[in-house]
Formats: structure tokens, C-alpha cells, sequence
């Protein structure tokens, strides 16, 4: 299978900017002409292999920057939109729409939060008696999914935050000791640890100078939690800090962000990113090992996977994602071209959903997506006691996934047939984007093709696309 043609021109641009150099100088050093730099800077012409080589060699450029960075995610999200029916004309081609990612990435994340705005009013207005008469009913954009796009636009991946949790866990003597060093920096700071039979998992008292952890919790929940502590009382002024530079609209987005950032800080220094990165090579990336070699949950390993994304050291660029027994998606994110729905839940025919049938058991897929990229994808249920008889239990299910081209250094993939076509399933994003004509579990019909419907036959779907 061809690999897709690279179009880099935002960051061919700003490579250039940085290095202070004119198109015409720029193009000399890459050895290619003027009118061909000037086409590539404007995503008219691919970047070839010797212009790749060429940025390593004379800018020292991670060369897979080139391929990373906010296009995929930007075009997946303006099909979604464009794919509301309030939306009648035909949808844009979508060479056009990677064409304003590209060059004009304002200009779609304003489109964006035009259409997240349309959709807060048109929710709120069929909801008559909450929306009329309160003040607060004026558009922005809502706090949670406005920090869910923070990190997703982040490449999920802070990296001072990350830099500071590493530097915590390796100066107090390794990941084997950091439930000892949360602990001791705790004390440092004034704070008493006490661990009690209570429903309440993390209990702060600024005022008393206390800190209360549940015993019902599991042990490695524990420690992430007292490492969220840390982060909070230790590392506050680097999280205000990220925060001023995110700009949220709201003082309940700034402060949802700040516990992201801190539960953020504690898995990376649950997992600090050099020693985990090198473990994670080392037993290609088996879950179970590192889980237990960092004395993390396996949903706590599979997220951390999913941020090795720091430049110059990057990680196999994975997606990870949670979804609850509705199947709507609450944790997703993408360093591969797959980028998951921002409304409603996944595509049903992904196995993430079959977890929840098979409780304790990793289920591989080999799947496709409509554009013919091939990935391998793992799930499994990740259910939450409540740690008494009675609690609620929560339940969820998540999937880890990376392109099959990784499968060498993926311990799941062994034994798996790769080279034969109908291992693949094929599975997509949403119905309403997919382009798929003959699935079985389509809830809706594409917005891109035109139906046929003959009342006098009854396929597996009441139409036919054509």
C-alpha cells in the first residue's frame, strides 16, 4: 500500500522563519529551486524524500514533526461539522479541507467553534424550561470539551509538566520509590498523609494541612493520587503558568485544565518518560509487564503511551480511548491519522465495544478505516469497584491502537496474519462521514452520497447507497 503523500507547508515555513533565512536562501540550502520551495510552502506540491533528508541534515529537524501536528485532527473535526445536516450543500472535497488546515488553521478552528456554538444554542433551545430566563445562557464554549481540546490540540503531550515529573521521579531514587517520595514531599510541604475507610478517594484540607486517601481504592490509584497531590501543592506555579498560556475562556475551564495538568504531572512521574519509553521497547510494549514493573493500572499505562510524543524522543504514535456502556467516548486521543467523533460515541463494529462482553480479556482487532490505513487495536474493559458491598461500580472499556506497520514492536501482534487482506475489519469514525456503502451497523446515511430507496425491497438497510 502507497504511503500518503507528505504536505508540510505550515512547517516548512516556520523551520525557515526560525532560521532567519529568505525562500530564496532557504531553497538552497534544501537544494531544490525557488517556484518549487514556494509551492511546497503553499501544500501545492508534496515534500519530496531529499527535501526531508536535507531539513535533518542542515536544520537538525526530528523529521517526524513534519508529519505530526494539528492537520489530521483539524480535517477530522471539519468533516464532523460539516457532516450536520444543518449543512445542506455538498460536503467540500477533501483535498480542500486538508488545504485549510494547512494554511489556514485559524481560520477552521474559528469554523469549529462556530459550529460547537450552534450546537450548545440548539441543545439549550430544546430545552426550553433550563435555557430561558437564566443569565448564563449566552454562547461559549462548554468548559469540559473546551480543556478535551486543549490536550487533544497539545498532541496530548505538555511537555514542561512532563520534564518536571520526570525530574521528581528520577531525583528521589527511581520509580520504585515514589510512593515513599510523594509521601516524603508531601510532609516537606507541610502535609499529613492519613489513608482511611472512606467512599471519598482524595480528601485535601488546606486549612489543617491534610491529606486523607481511601484504603477502599486500589493501591495504584493511591499513588496516583498522592502524586496529584504533589503536582497541586508542589508544582503549582509551573501549572498556572501552563495555564495563562492556554487562555480558557472560563474560570471552570481553567480550573478543570488544572486537574487535568495534575493528573497529567502524576502519570508521568508514575512513568517517567525516558525510563518508561526504554521499558516499553524493550518488552514491546507488553501492558501487563509494565503495569506491573511501574505499579500502574493497566488504563494508567495504556494513557501514558498514548503522550510519548516528545520531540527528538517520540514513541510509537498510538490512539487511545475510553468509552463508557453507552458508548459514548469520555477519554480520547490520537497521535495516528485516526482521529475519533467529538459528538456521539465510536463506530460499533470497533472491538472496543465487545470488552465489556469478555470482563478481564485483551481482544486484538485488525481493522480498516475508509481511507485504507490498517491498524492493530487492543481492548479491554476496565471496570471500577466501589470498594464496598452496594457502591456503584463504574464501567468502562478502552482500546489502544497504532498502525500495523508497528506491529514488529508490538508483543499483541504476534500471531496475527498482517499480510492477508480479510484479517482487516472495517470499521470508521461516524456514520454520517463514513463512506462505507455496504455496513451492516450504519445508524444513519452518509452525507456525501445519494440514496435510492425502492419500497418493494428490504436489504440489511432500508436504501441503498449509491
Amino acid at each position: 500500500m502507497a504511503s500518503p503523500k507528505l504536505y508540510a507547508g505550515a512547517k516548512l515555513r516556520e523551520v525557515r522563519t526560525r532560521v532567519s533565512l529568505t525562500q530564496k536562501d532557504f531553497a538552497a540550502k534544501l537544494g531544490v529551486s525557488l517556484p518549487y520551495l514556494n509551492q511546497m510552502e503553499n501544500n501545492n506540491r508534496p515534500v519530496s524524500t531529499s527535501v526531508v533528508l536535507s531539513l535533518a541534515k542542515e536544520f537538525g529537524l526530528d523529521v517526524t514533526e513534519l508529519s505530526a501536528g494539528d492537520g489530521a485532527r483539524v480535517v477530522s473535526d471539519m468533516r464532523e461539522a460539516l457532516a450536520d445536516p444543518v449543512f445542506v450543500a455538498d460536503m467540500p472535497p477533501l483535498a480542500d479541507l486538508r488545504l485549510v488546515a494547512s494554511n489556514a488553521p485559524a481560520l477552521a478552528r474559528a469554523f469549529l467553534d462556530l459550529h460547537r456554538a450552534y450546537r450548545q444554542t440548539h441543545e439549550r433551545l430544546a430545552s426550553l424550561d433550563e435555557a430561558l430566563g437564566r443569565e448564563d445562557a449566552r454562547l461559549r464554549p462548554s468548559p469540559w470539551e473546551e480543556v478535551r481540546d486543549f490536550f487533544h490540540y497539545c498532541d496530548n503531550y505538555i511537555d514542561a509538566v512532563d520534564r518536571a515529573a520526570e525530574h521528581f521521579a528520577t531525583a528521589k531514587g527511581g520509580h520504585g520509590n515514589i510512593r515513599v517520595a510523594a509521601v516524603s514531599a508531601l510532609a516537606n510541604a507541610g502535609v499529613t498523609v492519613s489513608f482511611d475507610d472512606s467512599d471519598t478517594l482524595r480528601q485535601f484540607d488546606p486549612e489543617a494541612g491534610t491529606l486523607s486517601i481511601s484504603t477502599r481504592a486500589t493501591h495504584q490509584s493511591q499513588t496516583f493520587q498522592l502524586l496529584l497531590q504533589v503536582a497541586l501543592v508542589r508544582q503549582d506555579p509551573l501549572l498556572e503558568a501552563t495555564l495563562d498560556l492556554a487562555r480558557f475562556h472560563s474560570n471552570e475551564a481553567r480550573a478543570i485544565a488544572k486537574i487535568g495538568l495534575a493528573n497529567y504531572f502524576a502519570g508521568a512521574a508514575l512513568m517517567p518518560y525516558t525510563a518508561f519509553l526504554e521499558a516499553a521497547q524493550a518488552t514491546r510494549h507488553d501492558l501487563e509487564q509494565l503495569a506491573t514493573g511501574f505499579g500502574a493500572s493497566i488504563e494508567q499505562v495504556c494513557h501514558r503511551l498514548s503522550t510519548l510524543q516528545r520531540p527528538g524522543a517520540k514513541g510509537i504514535p498510538f490512539f487511545f480511548v475510553r468509552v463508557d456502556q453507552a458508548g459514548t467516548i469520555t477519554k480520547r486521543h490520537s497521535a495516528t491519522r485516526l482521529q475519533f467523533a467529538r459528538f456521539g460515541g465510536a463506530c460499533p463494529l470497533w472491538n472496543v465495544h465487545r470488552a465489556f462482553e469478555q470482563p478481564g480479556q485483551f481482544l486484538r482487532q485488525l481493522a480498516e478505516t475508509p481511507d485504507g490505513a490498517r491498524y492493530i487495536s487492543l481492548a479491554r474493559d476496565v471496570s471500577k469497584a466501589g470498594g464496598r458491598f452496594g457502591a456503584p461500580v463504574r464501567r468502562y472499556a478502552i482500546a489502544l491502537g497504532c498502525e500495523v506497520k508497528h506491529a514488529p514492536h508490538l508483543v499483541f501482534a504476534d500471531g496475527l496474519d498482517i499480510s492477508r487482506d480479510a484479517a482487516f475489519e472495517p470499521i470508521g469514525i461516524s456514520c454520517r462521514i463514513c463512506e462505507r456503502k455496504e455496513c451492516h451497523q450504519r445508524s444513519v446515511p452518509p452525507l456525501e452520497r445519494q440514496l435510492s430507496v425502492d419500497p418493494d425491497t428490504r436489504g440489511v438497510l432500508p436504501y441503498v447507497v449509491s
